[in-house]
Order: C-alpha cells, then sequence, then structure tokens
C-alpha cells in the first residue's frame, strides 16, 4: 500500500492529468453532489467528465494505505449516499458515454433532476425525472 503521495503520482503516471490529492478529489465530488441535487447546469459532456472524479477515488482506494483509506471513506460514503440520482443501470447515459463496469456505479446513474441541456439530452435518452424549467 501507498501513501497518498506516492498514489498521486501513480495515477498521474498511469494517465491521469495531474497527481491528484484525495482531498482535491472529495472537495469535487462533494461539489458535483451538490451540483446534482441542486441541479446540475452543464451538459452532457461535462456531466461525465465531473464523474471521473469519483472515478479516481475508486482507483486510489485500492492503492492507499489503509489508515487513509479509513479516514476518509465515512465522508466519501455519505456523499455516495446523498448523491441524488436514479439507477436505470446506465440507460440514458449509454447513447452519450461509455458505460464503465457495475462497481463504478455512479457513471450508470443519472440525476434526478433534470434541467437545461443535460435534462434534455437525459430526457432524449428515456430518463426520467424531475424538470424545474416547467414547473
Amino acid at each position: 500500500m501507498a501513501t497518498e503521495t506516492e498514489v498521486g503520482e501513480l495515477l498521474h503516471q498511469r494517465g491521469w492529468r495531474t497527481a491528484f490529492a484525495v482531498a482535491e478529489r472529495v472537495n469535487a465530488w462533494a461539489a458535483l453532489v451538490s451540483a446534482i441535487e441542486r441541479g446540475y447546469g452543464e451538459d452532457i459532456y461535462e456531466y461525465t467528465n465531473d464523474l471521473y472524479c469519483r472515478n479516481w477515488l475508486h482507483e486510489a482506494w485500492l492503492l492507499l494505505d489503509e489508515h487513509i483509506v479509513q479516514l476518509w471513506t465515512p465522508q466519501i460514503k455519505a456523499l455516495d449516499d446523498r448523491s441524488a440520482t436514479i439507477d436505470d443501470d446506465g440507460q440514458a447515459l449509454d447513447p452519450f458515454h461509455r458505460l464503465p463496469g457495475p462497481d463504478l456505479w455512479w457513471g450508470r446513474r443519472h440525476p434526478c433532476v433534470l434541467t437545461g441541456d443535460l435534462g434534455r439530452s437525459l430526457h432524449s435518452a428515456g430518463a426520467v425525472g424531475t424538470d424545474p424549467d416547467t414547473a
């Protein structure tokens, strides 16, 4: 198992754009979860790109020292549990983005609040959710 700095560097060598820190990716996940709860304002491609902050955490968890995992897991689990998304096994996202495996569950769900460009794209793919733009 490795330190946070070592994992950040290793994942950067494996193709991530920078050597991220755990706190940075947890904060990005928290910001995305909050945006999803309010109604994500960007398009489908930004949405699927933004989900990669959670992918990084998943990859890092397989490599990090146990004490770091134990320190951050409660906060990540609380964010995961908050995620205002609908599980449709990726049907709505599939036309726009290659679906990840089932262990990356966050990439196979879509927001409950469907608004703006993202909402229009997901509605066109059959997603069902609330639309505050038409309320």
